[in-house]
């Protein structure tokens, strides 16, 4: 029941933003610069909230926009209803609806789901992870010189020691290519199919990564924060690779080169 829920909340919201896509919409900003929210962010929340609070009307709920729906329950689903605002707002298919659902402060299941490229990524704990019900693994890769990163940058203290642009600039002076997509679910997600050899970034949200870290892990790969330790979404920062460059990365993200 769990799962089926998962599943079309998921549908629900992705077809609020296909209703909405490269039509008109109203565009406001939230505090801070490009922090972009749509109509269609709100309408693809609302749809999601039903599907959950129809099935499980007791359940904790954490959400971009709506922020916490706060109960007594052990489950809790965690929710961006598009990630990748910036793109939706532009056009650009690079965005998706990412919901998780945490147990017992442990992630159980993840889906992230692009309708634009069709691409529906699901994990379960312990089952493994898939795109469009195939199962996926994450990349051979074994030397961050000749791998393909992702990566995304903050509006914020972007010039910091160590910072977003010095990492940036540190890896592609290196002749690593260095990609920025604009949707943090998606970058995790395209990890784990293997498509990219490993993810960073300085300041993600809740939201923004805890159905996309699952895929990773169930995928072979490995999630942590800047130090080496097992990721939490409730902290910001980034590190998802697949295992075998993990320790190189972290090295290059700390600047311990």
């Amino acid at each position: 029941m769990l799962k089926s829920t998962l599943i079309r909340a998921s549908e629900a919201g992705a077809r609020i933003m296909q209703h909405y896509f490269q039509g008109e919409f109203k565009i406001s900003n939230k505090e801070g610069i490009n922090n972009l929210v749509t109509e269609a962010d709100y309408a693809s929340e609302k749809a999601i909230f039903e599907v959950i609070k129809n099935d499980y009307p007791d359940h904790f709920i954490l959400s971009e926009e709506a922020g916490e729906i706060v109960t007594n329950s052990n489950y809790k689903w965690i929710i961006d209803p598009i990630d990748g605002t910036v793109n939706f707002a532009h056009g650009i298919p690079i965005c998706c609806v990412s919901i998780a659902l945490e147990q017992d402060g442990e992630m159980i299941m993840g889906v992230v789901y692009n309708p634009f490229i069709n691409e529906f990524y699901f994990a379960q704990k312990g089952y493994g992870a898939s795109l469009n019900d195939k199962k996926i693994r994450v990349s051979g890769e074994t030397s961050v010189g000749s791998a393909c990163l992702v990566t995304g940058f903050p509006y914020t203290y972007l010039d910091q020691p160590n910072g977003p642009l010095e990492v940036f600039s540190r890896l592609i002076r290196n002749g690593v290519p260095v990609r920025r997509l604009g949707s943090a679910a998606m970058d995790l997600c395209w990890v784990a199919a293997g498509r990219f050899d490993g993810f960073y970034e300085h300041k993600l949200q809740a939201w923004d990564s805890a159905a996309g870290f699952l895929i990773v892990e169930e995928a072979g790969g490995r999630v942590s924060d800047f130090t080496g330790k097992r990721y939490s979404p409730y902290q910001p920062h980034i590190v998802a690779t697949n295992g075998k460059i993990h320790d190189e990365l972290l090295n290059c993200v700390n600047g311990n080169v």
